[in-house]
């Protein structure tokens, strides 16, 4: 296991750290000790080179995309949940298809928070282009086998789940009606896949390729704070998983430069969790799936 996590994260961690540039030059081993004058020749040295340093040309992305990252989350958190969609829109809300109105609003506001208002931030930023952003279909082709074998490697546990977690069959699916016809699940569903596409974009993506430049591979470790956060509410050891999740997927995307491997498999485990949950549902004649 140990060999496993070093080759395939530590070592991928190292890859990404050597591509930064190098600012300060790593202090030479000599054998003989230094001259009081030598001392005092380098501690000047030092000196100004702190100050070039200082100098350097401020990087002003990771203080612009932190605080977008935080008001986006905000503005999702108290504008963007299904319960201020029935405060403010009661008339669209209840009904024959309110639940899945109120579905579509939580969908709205992650692709705005999560696509929208960070695409809006990039082309605000001088020097950034969108396409930069982890878009590229390039390297995710090169390395599709290995988001395969990781999908085959977490599918066990997918199917262990409603035996694992007590709570499974009252989680999901999140839309409760999707048991009552094709067009409410695969509407629910496309749905679903486009909240996931705009997240990968927004932590994998917009967080990552901005912060990389500054932190290195430890853009990683910034990025699954928030992520981890924002699986509260949902079962304890699924939001423990998405810190391992998102170690492993934003490792991948940034050495492939690619969100799309995280899309696909954050999907294909989604529907394959509500197809399970579904399967267990009532007849729409005897009412919606099961909650809390």
């Amino acid at each position: 296991m140990v060999r496993l996590i070093k080759g395939f994260l530590y070592d991928r961690w190292r890859e990404i750290d050597a591509e930064l540039p190098e600012t300060i030059p790593a202090p030479k081993v000599e054998d003989a000790p230094l001259s009081k004058a030598e001392r005092r020749r380098r501690a000047r040295a030092a000196e100004r080179g702190q100050s070039e340093v200082a100098a350097a040309p401020w990087d002003f992305r990771p203080i612009v995309v932190l605080i977008t990252v935080a008001v986006s989350l905000t503005l999702q958190e108290y504008i963007g949940e299904r319960e201020f969609f029935s405060k403010h829109f009661p008339d669209l809300a209840y009904g024959d298809y309110g639940e899945l109105m109120r579905h579509a609003w939580w969908a709205l506001w992650r692709f705005l928070g999560y696509v929208v208002i960070p695409v809006i931030v990039i082309l605000c930023m001088p020097g950034e282009r969108l396409r930069d952003y982890y878009l590229s279909f390039k390297n995710f082709r090169r390395k599709a086998g290995v988001y395969v074998v990781l999908f085959l490697l977490i599918l066990p546990v997918v199917i262990a789940a409603p035996r694992l977690f007590s709570g499974f069959y009252l989680t999901y699916p999140f839309y409760k009606w999707a048991n009552r016809s094709a067009f409410d699940l695969w509407a629910w569903e496309a749905m679903y896949a486009v909240q996931f596409m705009s997240l990968e974009f927004f932590f994998r993506g917009f967080m990552l390729k901005a912060l990389r430049p500054r932190f290195g591979s430890h853009a990683i470790f910034v990025m699954i704070v928030p992520y981890c956060m924002i699986h509260y509410g949902k079962p304890m050891p699924e939001t423990l998983g998405a810190i391992v999740a998102g170690l492993v997927l934003g490792t991948l995307a940034m050495r492939t430069r690619s969100i799309w491997g995280g899309v696909l498999i954050h999907i294909a485990v989604a529907i394959t969790m509500d197809m399970m949950a579904v399967s267990h549902c009532p007849p729409p004649s005897e009412g919606p799936c099961p909650s809390h």
